[in-house]
């Protein structure tokens, strides 16, 4: 099973294959996962553009055969994560009904799933993490802020802290304490059977 995903962000784009890969490695030991390079587009021209929409998934789709996994993730940021991927993924049928496809969008950021899984990144990179914060990891409009407070150089670099942050957290802390990222897991499961 090969995944094409395309992606808003120069940090999802060096990321998100290293989180599949572990999500992967996880959820579905027995499958074989090609992670394709992402494709980065601009949130608001693919969205708002209807052939900026069609091109990006229409590239998807070349990239991908029959069988493969077109994957569309985005921050939700202050829009509803289930609607708005409930209305993307409709549009995208439309473009590629002959693909797989999933829209995922991260609750506010992708970092969310970072807060999800801090305790598990404590000491990692400069980060610490308090146990006494009760902080529900979807709800900071700010997530990226949120880690580079904790952070001890104050510094939070998306390119260089999102894969490494990717790499190191705990999989099912993140799953028991974000539903956006339990969705990207529910949706990699039911791709992961059919390729089975």
């Amino acid at each position: 099973m090969k995944v094409v995903s395309i992606v808003e962000g120069d940090g999802e784009a060096t990321a998100l294959p290293v989180l599949l890969r572990r999500i992967a490695q996880w959820r579905s030991p027995g499958v074989y996962a090609e992670i394709a390079q992402p494709i980065r587009v601009r949130r608001d021209r693919f969205l708002n553009r209807a052939e900026e929409f069609e091109r990006h998934l229409l590239l998807a789709a070349r990239k991908s055969g029959e069988g493969d996994w077109i994957l569309v993730l985005f921050d939700a940021d202050d829009d509803c994560p289930a609607e708005t991927a409930a209305m993307v993924l409709e549009r995208a049928r439309r473009v590629v009904p002959h693909r797989r496809i999933s829209v995922v969008l991260a609750n506010r950021e992708y970092e969310a799933w970072f807060i999800a899984a801090a305790q598990s990144l404590d000491g990692h990179r400069g980060f610490r993490f308090d146990p006494q914060e009760t902080t529900a990891a979807e709800t900071p409009r700010d997530a990226k802020g949120w880690m580079r407070l904790r952070m001890s150089a104050g510094s939070y670099g998306e390119t260089t802290d999102q894969p490494a942050f990717s790499a190191k957290m705990d999989l099912a802390q993140a799953f028991d304490n974000s539903r956006s990222f339990r969705k990207l897991c529910t949706e990699w499961d039911r791709v992961a059977a059919a390729a089975a």
